[in-house]
């Protein structure tokens, strides 16, 4: 007897985005030059525009792995979550635009020589949308032993990078608002079908 699944072997939009982010943190684990070269830089927006999108891929290079990782596990469950509820398309608009609003306040709030990198505007977008798509759900944050409700989870996560040395908050804010924003219009929408 076959059983099919619903998911197929294949990668996902999702994956793709993990092992994007993986090649380049080992690319410049090589060769850290390349932060000024894909980092967001607000003042050198204008000779630098893609800086603004390939940002969401650079991570600070090892020994500073605690960032990608943490980054990555979270983007595998929460996109992956996400993906489920509003499929790919939605997923990359989430993920994308969330990153870039992220690298937006950033750049309004922040000094702007200096340069942002990492996923996490992006991945709070994710978090956001899935807090207000499902606020209910449960989930496990190590090192908690006992799940929490999602929202929960990702309102303190903000709360507790917000006071996190070198961590451009501003971005974690502007990414998880947009979320916020995005995930009730999908909450919508979602309603209106049922």
């Amino acid at each position: 007897m076959a059983y099919r699944t619903y998911r197929s072997s294949a990668l996902g939009a999702v994956e793709y985005l993990i092992i994007t982010n993986l090649i380049l943190y080992i690319a410049v684990s090589i060769n850290d030059n390349l932060i000024q070269l894909f980092g967001f830089q607000p003042s050198a927006f204008l000779q630098q525009p893609w800086t603004i999108i390939t940002s969401l891929f650079i991570h600070a290079p090892f020994p500073s792995i605690g960032h990608i990782l943490g980054n990555m596990i979270t983007l595998y469950f929460f996109g992956n979550f996400l993906v489920g509820l509003v499929r790919e398309r939605a997923f990359l608009l989430v993920y994308f635009l969330g990153g870039i609003i992220g690298n937006v306040l950033y750049a309004f709030v922040l000094s702007p020589g200096v340069p942002v990198i990492g996923a996490s505007g992006a991945i709070f977008a994710v978090g956001g949308t899935l807090a207000v798509l499902r606020p209910r759900w449960t989930v496990y944050v190590f090192p908690i032993p006992v799940p929490i409700p999602l929202w929960v989870a990702v309102i303190g996560g903000f709360v507790l990078t917000y006071f996190a040395y070198q961590v451009a908050w501003q971005a974690h804010l502007g990414g998880l608002v947009f979320g916020l924003a995005i995930g009730y219009i999908f909450r919508r929408r979602e309603r209106r079908r049922f």
